[in-house]
């Protein structure tokens, strides 16, 4: 097998929380492995997966389309110099001519759903190689059910081609956190006593900041002691959360904390009084399901995924201000059905593995490599 990560950023959010973990789990289970991937993650790769044979690609793949010229012409000829019975391209591009069994991850179908969520560029790139992985690629991952079902409803995507697989949680760095951890990050944001509510993501249009903001405002502006919102994650592309930011009043307290490192992410978690993600759609959720295990008590939403992850663990609101103000002001007055929450939902994340992942990677693997010999 040779998976190509030479598509994860640099900063490490969902899909290269997803690449990272799912190399380790299936290198600690032995699986003959190589992995193409940027020159910047070689040393990484090394360390989390020392049994895997490390490629890193040329300098020229740090932009998108030297990437995407990379993947087209010199990734088929890797695969064949290295004997690749099944190339794995876990970010949903993959080469148009690939003489090994090809297995894809698609990770979202709001790119058809709800299109206007992303960047038009953007939308339109990934709905045109996800349509590309559905036609070409032996076999398709998705990371939930209701992924699955938007595809075959928006785009008629053939079931049988789809597995169903869910991400895990890695409870080496998620994991509820001591009290050094929590006064660590109260520290590093000036918060020190003051209680607060987390959001954790980049900071775009599909996840829903800009209503999260007012519905914050909404349901602090009467209490004498308001917590904070710290809002952590990269900017979007729109200019809607500063508009949001701009109408806050100024006694309310709401702080960018911008991209917070992996070690401090249980003390900001688990340190929270409320985690709130109202999303408007998600292919799996994975904040949602960090959150859990660092034992906070989460609020969001319905929305694709979000319940095949959240369960009973979680507590749901609407997707505009006044639901996530009422949704945010039954968890603050409550703290009960907080603690309550905490546990639920530290107990449900046990049920997420990589190791579990990877189990069902190796199927899916076995599956397409059976098929292509096939054909």
């Amino acid at each position: 097998m040779l998976i190509d990560a030479t598509a994860v950023p640099a900063d490490r959010g969902g899909v290269g929380r997803y690449v990272d973990s799912l190399l380790a789990a299936l290198d600690a289970d032995g699986t003959p492995l190589a992995v193409a991937c940027q020159p910047r993650d070689a040393e990484l790769y090394a360390t989390l997966a020392p049994r895997t044979e490390i490629v890193p690609a040329a300098e020229t793949v740090a932009t998108r389309t030297s990437r995407l010229t990379w993947e087209q012409t010199t990734l088929p000829v890797l695969v064949r110099r290295l004997g690749v019975d099944v190339l794995h391209s876990p970010h949903y591009t993959t080469p148009l001519a690939n003489p090994a069994a090809s297995v894809v991850t698609l990770h979202d179908a709001t790119f058809f759903t709800d299109p206007a969520l992303h960047s038009p560029v953007k939308a339109r790139f990934f709905r045109a190689w996800t349509r590309a992985a559905l036609r070409r690629a032996t076999l398709c991952v998705v990371p939930s059910r209701a992924t699955a079902a938007e595809l075959a409803r928006t785009i008629g995507a053939d079931r049988s081609r789809m597995q169903v697989m869910y991400h895990g949680v890695d409870p080496g760095r998620f994991h509820p956190p001591t009290p050094e951890d929590v006064d660590a990050v109260r520290d590093r944001l000036g918060l020190y006593d003051q209680p607060y509510v987390a959001f954790l993501g980049a900071l775009e249009p599909r996840k829903n900041v800009p209503a999260l903001i007012e519905g914050f405002a909404l349901a602090v502006r009467r209490r004498s002691t308001a917590p904070a919102l710290v809002l952590a994650g990269q900017p979007g592309w729109d200019t809607r959360v500063e508009r949001a930011l701009a109408a806050v009043p100024h006694r309310i307290r709401v702080i960018r904390a911008g991209y917070l490192p992996f070690r401090r992410l249980p003390g900001f978690l688990g340190g929270a009084d409320v985690v709130a993600y109202p999303s408007l759609g998600e292919g799996f959720g994975l904040p949602v399901l960090e959150a859990m295990a660092c034992g906070a008590a989460v609020l969001t939403t319905r929305r694709l995924s979000l319940p095949e992850v959240g369960g009973d663990a979680v507590a749901y609101c609407g997707i505009d201000a006044v639901d996530i103000a009422e949704g945010l002001t039954e968890l603050l007055d409550d703290p009960a059905r907080r603690a309550d929450l905490a546990v639920a939902a530290e107990r449900r994340a046990k049920e997420f593995s990589w190791a579990a992942c990877a189990a069902q990677h190796r199927t899916a693997y076995a599956r397409a490599h059976h098929a292509h010999r096939r054909s």
